[in-house]
């Protein structure tokens, strides 16, 4: 196979991601998975499960989306060890505590940090090649981000997180535009309360979904070439809604 027969690799960022996770298990079949983690020799379990949906290859790398100059030493990695991405899915963060965000600045810029700057940083990397091939080489042909309903319109019960994925998806949505008709293409995925380890513990909010139904969603999206998808679909029209709530209304919303 020549280098432009290679179908390209398929990239998670963020290997113990349970939505990632069951998104390179429906992507799988006949491919070459590389899943990149802080601690990649703890992924026993998630290389197993997309082994045994049918993925041709699957290789671990270590990644720690904070260390930012580390960032572009992780793609060159991928890239020389196991040819062009395919597809890159950006699946790390962290929820945080409001609670102790609303007091302690580390604390709210940790989040801010992992939710929005790493991910700005790492799509950077992946899409500079795409916006000016003339100096850099193109990374990726297309890129799944995940922002969230949280960050459409921001409550006070979770303004932090909320923040973090409303800078997130701002930058992605301008993104997008700015790739239109290049090589890369990127995936907006606005999902709204999931039920996983992420928020375990917690009551879930009205039109949750689970890891596997996000994940079915994105599937179908990048099947159908879209630049955008919320999951699930009915949380579009109530966020268009949200908008107009007034806002002494809405700074009681929960979580």
């Amino acid at each position: 196979m020549t280098a432009s027969e290679d179908p390209g690799c398929v990239v998670l960022f963020g290997g113990r991601s349970e939505i990632g996770i069951a998104l390179v298990e429906r992507l799988a079949p006949g491919r070459r998975i590389v899943l990149a983690a802080r601690r990649p020799d703890e992924l026993t379990a998630e290389v197993a499960a997309i082994t045994a949906a049918g993925a041709g290859e699957v290789h671990t790398v270590a990644f720690d989306a904070d260390d930012l100059p580390g960032q572009a030493k992780v793609l060159d990695e991928v890239i020389s060890r196991f040819g062009p991405i395919d597809l890159a899915i950006l699946a790390f963060g962290i929820l945080g505590s409001q609670q102790r965000a609303e007091v302690d600045p580390e604390a709210a810029v940790a989040v801010l940090h992992t939710d929005f700057v790493a991910q700005a940083a790492l799509l950077t990397l992946l899409t500079a090649g795409a916006l000016h091939p003339q100096s850099h080489p193109v990374r990726a042909r297309r890129i799944v981000v995940f922002t969230s309903v949280a960050g459409v319109r921001v409550r006070r019960a979770n303004y932090v997180y909320g923040s973090a994925k409303a800078g997130l998806d701002g930058f992605a949505a301008g993104l997008t535009d700015a790739l239109h008709g290049t090589a890369t293409s990127l995936l907006v995925v606005r999902p709204g309360f999931v039920i996983g380890r992420m928020t375990e513990g917690m009551d879930p909010a009205p039109m949750a979904s689970t890891p596997d139904q996000v994940a079915d969603g994105v599937v179908a999206a990048l099947a159908r070439g879209r630049a955008e998808v919320w999951i699930p679909a009915q949380l579009q029209v109530a966020f268009a809604i949200a908008r107009w709530v007034p806002r002494p209304i809405w700074r009681r919303m929960p979580r």
